[in-house]
């Protein structure tokens, strides 16, 4: 009897051992690998989404531009070694900028409301909020501002101490692609033909410089004539914006109907041929592509296509995040953390 109740025992103790180092190995892996959660800084920065709202709206006010060029830098950002904030970071001794990249090069911009958002949440809740999520919510907000649909965003990212600017010059979308490299890129970083569709509808609103599309205009693809996708009267109204041999710098919307405004009327252009970059018309003129149909439904039905934009940015915000211990949560998000202080405060403030 004795001796049955030993065994008993030592094999309830064993069992007890086991679940408890199972419980310690799964909380091992969760906090190497992390998980995005929407309400990570509930209680570490709690006025978070307050404060970029507030910086954005701030913002917006004397720059109408904004909220399109603050998503376009988490779009760009994403494409290249995931969501990890390396798009900000400047130059340095060991840093080769993205912001040097074809795509980027006196293109992105915005950084100076990032860096203004940064200061307001250091100054809140110091060394809590990571340069990635503040791109992250960024873009939501700049959305919702405009007038297009709100999603949870899913935050607990942190930031990289590197950049990639050759990634950079080769992951991110181009203007003048054909759908089979858009297609090529957004499957290289684990999103489909629907985030392609959804998320290009981004271009619902912001601006382009001529020289991203003037090819369009006079030698399309070297023939000396223009892009024969391209709407005739649409066609007359860019030439005269970007003659040429004009400055490749001047701007025009790429919405010519709703420039300001989150909607789906970036669809119907499409639809009468008044896609204005190359990489946009293509989702339409692509005989037989499977975007087609994606972008009637979303010309037809707005709630359609800002349910699924909606999916395809927190789909897009999960590329390749750093969690848990990986990478730190950048004091300045031009620069890395200089030194063991700033690499150990932020571990223990993002705890």
């Amino acid at each position: 009897m004795s001796f049955s109740l030993k065994m008993a025992s030592s094999s309830t103790t064993l069992k007890v051992a086991a679940a408890l180092l199972l419980c310690v190995s799964m909380l091992m892996i969760r906090g190497s690998t992390g998980q995005l959660d929407a309400n990570f800084y509930n209680t570490t920065c709690p006025n978070v989404l307050t404060i970029v709202n507030q910086t954005i709206q701030q913002a917006s006010q004397t720059d109408p531009r904004i909220g399109a060029s603050l998503i376009r830098l988490h779009f760009h950002d994403c494409f290249v070694d995931g969501c990890d904030g390396s798009i900000l970071l400047d130059n340095s001794s060991t840093i080769q900028t993205e912001k040097d990249a074809a795509p980027n090069n006196n293109s992105a911009r915005g950084f100076d409301v990032v860096d203004n958002i940064k200061a307001a949440l250091e100054n809140a809740c110091p060394g809590v909020v990571s340069c990635a999520d503040i791109l992250s919510i960024s873009a939501e907000v700049a959305v919702v501002l405009a007038g297009g649909p709100s999603w949870s965003v899913l935050l607990g990212r942190r930031d990289s101490t590197t950049a990639n600017l050759t990634g950079a010059n080769t992951a991110i979308p181009g203007p003048s692609e054909n759908l089979t490299s858009l297609m090529a890129k957004f499957s290289a970083v684990g999103l489909d033909t629907t985030d392609l569709v959804a998320l290009s509808g981004a271009h619902t609103f912001g601006r382009a410089q001529c020289r991203l599309f003037i090819n369009r205009l006079y030698n399309f693809s070297g023939t000396g004539n223009p892009d024969p996708t391209l709407n005739s009267t649409y066609l007359a109204t860019l030439q005269q914006i970007c003659p040429q041999g004009g400055n490749g710098s001047t701007i025009t919307n790429l919405d010519p109907t709703t420039p300001d405004v989150f909607d789906n009327n970036y669809f119907s252009n499409l639809q009468t041929n008044q896609g204005l970059l190359q990489s946009d018309q293509e989702l339409f003129s692509t005989s037989g592509a499977a975007t087609i149909a994606l972008v009637s439904n979303f010309s037809s039905n707005q709630s359609a296509f800002f349910a699924t934009f909606a999916q395809s940015m927190i789909n897009m915000g999960n590329i390749s995040p750093l969690t848990g211990s990986n990478g730190e949560i950048r004091l300045d998000c031009k620069k890395v953390n200089g030194g063991s202080f700033g690499s150990d405060y932020a571990l223990v403030s993002s705890s």
